[in-house]
């Protein structure tokens, strides 16, 4: 997600009705369907294997692994509960319950699990571990056992010139444990990798000069006007406390008493010495002892290779040094997935609410909902999957924690995945859709403009005298409306009626023009500014949502202080419907600011590329009063501080 996640793009011939599409995954949902004495997981084989013909078996002997996961007791009730102490109109809002609580109300219990992992062990797979809460078993074991054990057939396909893995029989489960297991996942990767890159130090890059130390502090008045118009250079990127200053966060104990939990793949080995190194260099504190801790699993070895590792890097240390420098006091969990596959994301999600430290959790990552095999789509999600979700998303409610996702950065997804749709799970309804912005701080750390993130890039004429279109969309915030999900109940009365779920629901800074300086060790292949060839720290700017997101969980650290704001949704729109907090982005400022690059990303001497990034120009997403579909109800002021922090839901 973010400028810097890469995917694998599909291109759509052709669109299916808003109706068709809600009818097809639903669907797709968990039934007891009987065959013989087993019930089909509909959804765990994916509907694309129908069409797409099979190129081999998978070798018997091959290892496999794989999650079953596992549907909480009293389903129903975990909704009703996890709805009203997220309301605050309830009579039971923010009375969260214990984790013991929730575990000893709606958590599988130690039979059922026996029962589940009896099953698996008799089909001659391995229970490897039994995940937070009993969410989930992790099994592993060769192909024929896999097959036997859901009753199904791994094959391999080629698909948009990929040769990956599925299941080409339906996925089944014994009668006797039906009513325990949800869905199972790792069966097919396709559609649900959200990052690759490779492994060591990463690779390293220094922003080019001249750039502004604070919006419009240089004006780029030695290059042709744009539209008329001398345009700024664009920000060197900004620092922690240009971001408090424009966003409103004060007082000398920012977010002490708060937990930020934050997931990424992987785990790099600078996180705490890139993190303190940058704080210091840019006059905030280190982190204080044990006030950032590494709870990562071991990196799955099996899959590096596919995910690529330190491409994950530059996340990690954006993730941390954001939400460090928005709420400096506040407690960083930092939970580092086995891969980039979003079931050991999700596991790495339970874990957080089983340990119940953290009670805001920023992820900047996610995946398309749909994609396009030979000009049909197909759903990537089923709703096996999204019941995985959102019982540990609902567990989160429950407990008073709030999950943040990126909201994207491929704008619509129309360029990205050939159909226009928000990203998975940031589309979902128990999720705060963190939109992106672009942001003008000036050299009081006051907000000049913010207006939406959205990029056309220019280039320099041949003759130098002016600027030529290159790209009409080159990234974007991402937005729209979900054709999974209805308009769910806190949306009703503020987002556009008559659609599906709305996103985002705010947003923060994003825009890689106007991004966030930060701090990381990386492999330079040449000398620059920050020292010789070789793997040293250095300083780069950048954005995406995935910037979005961690600022804005900083904020909501700093908000609620030693209290719990928990699934935060329905008190943001209830506080829009009563004099709003929020500020309004709209179209304003500038058309955008000249951007200058070194050639070779290094240093000056391979010359320089100018650019024109503009602003506002997000696909077919459009910024406009109100809610809209590239910031949702806007950004955060200190007027929002104060009407959270005190206990103000209406």
């Amino acid at each position: 997600m973010k400028s810097l996640l890469r995917r694998t793009a599909g291109v759509a011939v052709g669109c299916l009705c808003f109706a068709a599409l809600i009818s097809a995954v639903a669907t797709a949902s968990t039934r007891k369907t009987d065959d013989g004495d087993r019930h089909v997981l509909k959804g765990a084989k994916p509907s694309w294997t129908d069409a797409v013909a099979k190129t081999a078996d998978v070798p018997a002997g091959e290892g496999i692994r794989a999650k079953v996961w596992l549907a909480p007791r009293n389903a129903a009730g975990l909704d009703a509960l996890a709805r009203a102490v997220s309301d605050p109109s309830s009579s039971q809002y923010q009375q969260f319950i214990s984790e013991d609580a929730y575990r000893a109300q709606f958590a599988p219990t130690a039979d059922q699990v026996a029962q589940v992992s009896a099953w698996l062990t008799s089909a001659g797979l391995h229970v490897d571990a039994v995940g937070a809460d009993a969410h989930y078993l992790a099994v592993s074991g060769t192909a024929e056992a896999v097959n036997a054990a859901f009753g199904t057939e791994l094959a391999k396909f080629v698909v948009n010139g990929e040769l990956t893995q599925a299941p080409a029989v339906e996925v089944s489960v014994p009668s006797s444990v039906a009513d325990s297991v949800a869905t199972v996942t790792g069966l097919s990767p396709l559609g649900h990798k959200v990052q690759p890159a490779d492994f060591g130090p990463p690779g390293g890059f220094v922003n080019g000069t001249p750039c502004s130390n604070y919006y419009g502090q240089r004006m780029a008045d030695d290059q042709p006007k744009f539209q008329g118009h001398t345009l700024p250079y664009a920000p060197c990127g900004y620092t922690p406390s240009q971001y408090r200053g424009a966003y409103g966060v004060s007082g000398s104990n920012a977010g002490s008493g708060a937990t930020v939990a934050i997931t990424d793949a992987f785990d790099a080995p600078t996180l705490l010495s890139d993190a303190n190194t940058y704080a210091t260099k840019h006059g905030d504190q280190a982190f204080k002892s044990n006030q950032f801790r590494d709870r990562s699993v071991p990196e799955d070895a099996s899959k590096e290779a596919d995910c690529g590792g330190n491409g994950w890097y530059g996340e990690q240390t954006l993730d941390i040094e954001a939400v460090h420098g928005m709420a400096p006091d506040a407690t960083v969990l930092y939970y580092g997935a086995a891969s980039c596959y979003d079931d050991d994301l999700l596991a790495q999600l339970a874990q957080v609410v089983k340990d119940n430290k953290a009670s805001v959790v920023t992820n900047s990552w996610g995946e398309p909902t749909f994609l396009v095999i030979d000009g049909v789509l197909y759903t990537t999600i089923d709703q096996g999957l999204i019941d995985a979700y959102e019982s540990v998303f609902k567990q989160g409610a429950a407990q008073g924690i709030g999950f943040y996702f990126s909201s994207g950065d491929s704008g619509d997804n129309l360029d990205a995945w050939g159909y226009k749709h928000p990203d998975w799970p940031s589309g979902g309804v128990w999720v705060t859709s963190v939109g992106g912005t672009t942001l003008a701080i000036d050299r009081s750390n006051n907000r000049t403009f913010e207006t939406g993130w959205g990029t056309q890039r220019y280039g320099l004429t041949a003759d130098l005298k002016g600027w030529t279109l290159q790209v009409p969309f080159l990234y974007g915030a991402g937005g729209g409306f979900s054709q999974v999900f209805d308009q769910p109940w806190y949306q009703q009365g503020v987002a556009p009626s008559n659609t599906g779920r709305s996103v985002p629901d705010l947003a923060m800074d994003g825009d890689p023009t106007t991004g966030m300086l930060i701090g990381e060790t990386q492999s330079y292949p040449l000398a620059s500014r920050f020292g010789p060839a070789g793997v040293h720290y250095g300083e780069f700017r950048i954005g995406g949502t995935s910037l979005s997101s961690p600022l804005l969980a900083g904020a909501q650290a700093v908000a609620q202080g030693t209290r719990r704001i928990g699934f935060a949704n329905p008190l943001i729109y209830s506080l829009v419907r009563n004099n709003s907090p929020f500020f309004d982005v709209t179209p304003q400022g500038d058309a955008g600011n000249v951007r200058a690059d070194y050639v070779n990303a290094m240093n000056a001497d391979g010359g320089y590329r100018y650019t024109v990034r503009t602003f506002d120009d997000d696909s077919s997403l459009k910024t406009e009063r109100g809610w809209d579909d590239v910031t949702g109800v806007g950004s955060i002021t200190p007027a929002y501080f104060s009407r959270v922090s005190g206990g103000s839901g209406r």
